[in-house]
């Protein structure tokens, strides 16, 4: 397998390959916590810890695995991960926890967590290995985000209402009231609006990748160019 830059590996996750948006990977947590900016962000800043554990583990045992047992070794370094988060997030943040509830486990069965283990994680060095699970991570990230907050915003009128329970009291205060008055839109926030904001946006993406595909590309620099001081700009 060729080795990737960290460049390369960055836009991938983000973009190119966003799991969300062009692997559909994750969708049933995508799809169900996203009511809300806040429950995207916790289930997105979770599932990006579990990544870049798993991948860095993964890298670092992937020479004493058994190609014959690889996927239950990779699934238990992933079940690890998983209950080391779920446990962490029931100590520091209980009411984030109890929102998420049975999504934080069902992390496990997230193909986009076993698909990098298996397909990059184990055939690279942990430092890629580690970039690219953090680039999947928040490129899944990413995109809870901005479906929570479009859901949120369209459907009660606010942005990060219930902050406080990811940023502690502290934080109580800095939900935004952008629509007055209970004028939100019902569907935005029920399962149906999930999935027509999620075709939005993954439409949304089609249409700046056809218009960057569409963008005229200049000329590249031939020897006779060059000899003659003609260099394309």
């Amino acid at each position: 397998m060729s080795t990737p830059s960290a460049a390369e590996i960055l836009r991938n996750g983000l973009w190119h390959n966003n799991t969300g948006l062009v692997a559909l990977l994750g969708l049933c947590p995508l799809l169900a916590t996203s009511n809300s900016l806040v429950n995207g962000l916790g289930l997105g800043l979770a599932t990006t810890l579990v990544l870049l554990i798993t991948n860095t583990t993964v890298s670092l045992i992937r020479r004493w695995v058994n190609p014959e047992v690889r996927i239950p070794v990779f699934v238990t370094v992933i079940a690890s991960a998983v209950t080391a988060v779920e446990l962490g997030m029931h100590a520091l943040l209980p009411e984030l926890h109890r929102v998420l509830g049975i999504f934080i486990p069902l992390i496990v069965t997230n193909c986009c967590v076993l698909g990098r283990a298996e397909a990059f994680a184990s055939r690279q060095a942990p430092a890629r290995a580690a970039l690219d699970g953090l680039a999947v991570g928040l490129g899944f990230a990413l995109v809870l985000v901005t479906l929570g907050a479009l859901r949120e915003l369209l459907g009660q009128g606010t942005l990060l209402a219930q902050a406080e329970i990811l940023f502690g009291e502290g934080a109580r205060g800095l939900t935004l009231h952008l629509l007055p008055g209970d004028r939100g839109l019902l569907l935005a926030i029920l399962p149906p609006g999930a999935f027509i904001m999620l075709g939005l946006l993954i439409a949304a993406k089609n249409a700046i990748d056809a218009r960057a595909r569409a963008r005229p590309r200049p000329a590249p620099a031939t020897a006779a160019t060059v000899a003659d001081g003609h260099v394309p700009t």
